[in-house]
């Protein structure tokens, strides 16, 4: 998990990104109550995020790879798990259509700045 240390900046700004983002979809986001594990919740997404495209292999270009990877970690992981935990409440399929459609926005967003900032590779 070096990788995260060596790629802070991008990772805190991939960070502030996601959650302007979330503001968007979800105004009350702006309440202090809460704020510090939605942070860190993002940051986290963010950081798995960077390692994942650190260790995408360079078969097609780097800007395919970085969308691409965060699309199917949103298509593998998010997208089914929201699908079961939304339902399984009650939420209906709009609540889950915005849901799935804030996350992949966050993903796709969150790859674009990490990507355009650039990352490190851990040491060897």
């Amino acid at each position: 998990m070096i990788y995260i240390v060596h790629n802070a900046t991008p990772i805190l700004l991939a960070t502030l990104a996601a959650l302007a983002v979330g503001l968007g979809f979800y105004p009350a986001l702006r309440s202090v109550r809460g704020s510090l594990a939605v942070f860190v919740a993002e940051f986290w997404f963010a950081a798995i995020l960077a390692g994942a495209l650190i260790l995408a292999p360079a078969k097609a270009d780097p800007w395919v790879m970085a969308i691409g990877t965060a699309v199917v970690i949103w298509a593998g992981f998010i997208l089914p798990a929201l699908v079961v935990t939304l339902r399984g409440r009650g939420v209906g399929a709009g609540g889950t259509v915005r849901d799935a459609g804030q996350w992949l926005v966050v993903m796709v967003v969150e790859a674009i700045v990490l990507h355009g900032i650039g990352l490190t590779a851990p040491p060897a």
